[in-house]
């Protein structure tokens, strides 16, 4: 059937229709008549009921009001309250972006608002919300996803007509099968490749930061082939899921990378934020900035539990995964229903300070992809009220001491889980009047937080939203970035300094820790994985002599500050909620595999759900590929 056609002919009057063009398996009517881009309702309600697709009618880009007459219209329509800071214009595809500190004022008065912007400039608006933290990422994000508006819809219209008129069928030669690229047998450099004869589509992409001699996905697989990739689905932000993205696009992949929105963010500043430590270590870089600009370009964000056609048998939705802001697990409707794939990608199945616990429900599972970081006989986590109460009294004894606390964290999740769970205590009196250091990177991707309370827990959301009562923003906290201003944190009083990187392999929590080991007021609080290797595990297993790199040259030191490993604020979950997710999954998946994992933690759980579930469980290596139907 050819959509268009079929589109054109309900019409009946071919001049109301000037183009139809696909945005991935969206569809779009560009129009040159007014009365039918105004009042069009019916039309679209039985257009969707027939095609069974999201169908939208803009105005042609011909007949749109001039760029800077329309933003002086819209601010005038806005009611000041929603204090509008920015107004961009997409102007290929008829859209325009509206950015405001309060932009649920605009949506709270709905059709009258967004009509009235219609009826006066033309362009189609659509809401987003402003950084309540000042952040150069989201603007240059936007930034360059707007100005290649011409190309994104090229790009996006490409997309869908290869959805929509590439011929499949599923008959007896019809098959899925995926191969273990990257985290399979161990943590780090997560990759996932699902194959059908029609198509192939990666889940993740992601780097081992603690692994020198193979930090990347196996892409040399006799399987893979870039120039035939498909499609790209990135779960979450974390460089192990997402790191070695940008340099798919310098290998030549041209294609579609799909997630969401604040993993989109977030992702994007931490590839630029490796860069940067590459350059200061005039290390190798695995891509450069244009690389990041072209997966830019290339980037489709979807909310949670959308379903979203990116293949001619592939459908996808996200949901939430409980792990990290934006952090999803995937969902893939594969042959139209011939095979339903869940793939985890990181998750917590409690809830936390920001986020709902991971989902369980599903329309149909046969096969379930399960990240077991936590997947050991021995890995119980300390309740989340406990983790808490122990954090409070180190914190409590150090600053009884006149010591500083130091929490070195991943670039996002824990550290803001940590913010919040502190800005309570400050608020109720629990701890005294000290300053937070949040240090460089950590703040920007806060700044990211405050875009997107809609993948918060509703207590989270609501205080965001209330716009003077973000705890984000609490005067306790303080912003660091040179080393001029660190030093000036070192050389004053109580303090708690979060700082990344988690496992202490580099970044600003190396220099913190440099300063202060060697005095025994000082804590050290670990609350993140720590990789095999790293001064973290180091730390964590008992070391007290560690050489560190101070200016360039590598010095013995003694530590005699207290270290403390606290694994109740993990983003993962632990063997038992594992185990409790398996028990509560609807419907039960047929077969199991574990990965992101140390292999012998994986093989103690695949013993056990193989035991207790009576199912299926497969731990594979790198490598191996297994057929599924």
């Amino acid at each position: 059937m050819d959509i268009k056609k079929d589109i054109l002919e309900f019409i009946g009057d071919k001049s109301l229709v000037e183009d139809i063009n696909f945005e991935v398996s969206n569809l779009i009517i560009y129009t040159k008549n007014r009365d039918f881009f105004l009042d069009n309702a019916e039309t679209v309600h039985s257009l969707v009921n027939r095609e069974k697709k999201r169908i939208e009618i803009r105005l042609d880009t011909s007949l749109l009001m001039q760029e800077s007459k329309a933003e002086e219209s819209i601010r005038k329509i806005a009611v000041p309250e929603a204090d509008v800071k920015e107004v961009w214009f997409d102007k290929d595809r008829s859209l325009v972006y509206i950015e405001a500190m309060r932009p649920e004022l605009l949506s709270a008065s709905n059709k009258k608002f967004i009509n009235q912007i219609k009826h006066e400039t033309g362009w189609t608006p659509s809401l987003s919300r402003f950084p309540l933290i000042k952040s150069d990422i989201v603007r240059a994000v936007r930034e360059m996803l707007y100005s290649n508006s011409a190309f994104r819809r090229k790009l996006l219209n490409s997309i869908g007509e290869k959805i929509y008129y590439s011929n499949f069928e599923v008959n007896e030669k019809y098959w899925v099968r995926i191969s273990a690229l990257g985290g399979f047998g161990h943590v780090g450099r997560s990759a996932v490749f699902v194959q059908t004869p029609m198509s192939n589509v990666l889940l993740d992409c992601g780097v081992d930061v603690s692994n020198q001699r193979e930090p990347v996905p196996r892409l040399d697989a006799p399987e893979f082939d870039l120039a035939k990739l498909d499609a790209v689905v990135i779960t979450h932000s974390h460089l192990d899921h997402c790191g070695f993205l940008p340099a798919l696009y310098k290998y030549g992949y041209k294609g579609p990378v799909y997630s969401t929105a604040p993993t989109r963010d977030v992702m994007t500043l931490l590839h630029l934020d490796y860069i940067s430590l590459a350059n200061k270590k005039n290390s190798k870089q695995m891509f450069d900035v244009d690389d990041i600009k072209e997966m830019l370009k290339h980037s489709i964000v979807l909310p949670y539990h959308e379903v979203t056609d990116i293949t001619p048998d592939f459908r996808v939705t996200l949901h939430n995964a409980g792990h990290i802001l934006g952090s999803s697990m995937v969902h893939l409707n594969i042959g139209n229903g011939f095979y339903n794939l869940l793939y985890t990608g990181d998750f917590k199945y409690a809830n936390s300070k920001t986020l709902n616990r991971a989902e369980n429900v599903f329309d149909r599972v046969e096969g379930l992809i399960m990240e077991s970081t936590y997947g050991g006989d021995n890995d119980q986590q300390p309740s989340r009220e406990e983790a808490e109460q122990f954090f409070l009294d180190i914190i409590t004894k150090t600053i009884e001491k006149n010591g500083k606390v130091l929490v070195p964290v991943l670039g996002v999740g824990r550290a803001q889980e940590l913010m919040l769970l502190i800005e309570e205590w400050g608020r109720f009196g629990l701890i005294p009047e000290i300053p937070v250091i949040v240090d460089g990177m950590l703040w920007d991707v806060t700044a990211i937080y405050t875009v997107y309370p809609e993948f918060m827990n509703s207590e989270t959301k609501s205080r965001i939203i209330e716009y003077n009562n973000n705890p984000f923003t609490a005067p306790s906290f303080k912003h660091t970035v040179s080393e001029e201003e660190r030093q000036q944190v070192l050389s004053g009083g109580p303090a708690i300094i979060i700082a990344t990187s988690g496992m202490m392999n580099g970044g600003p929590s190396v220099t913190y820790f440099a300063n202060m080991c060697e005095d025994e007021k000082n804590s050290v609080v670990l609350v993140s994985y720590q990789g095999a290797g790293t001064l973290g595990r180091t730390l964590q297993n008992g070391g007290r002599e560690v050489e560190i790199e101070v200016k360039g040259k590598l010095k013995k030191m003694d530590v005699k500050a207290m270290i403390y490993s606290i694994e109740g604020f993990s983003g993962h979950s632990d063997r038992l909620q594992l185990e409790r997710y398996l028990r509560d999954i609807k419907p039960k998946p047929r077969k199991i595999f574990l990965v992101h994992g140390e292999e012998s933690k994986l093989q103690e759980f695949s013993r056990y759900v193989r035991r207790r579930f009576h199912v299926e469980t497969l731990t594979p290596h790198v490598l191996d590929a297994v057929r599924l139907k």
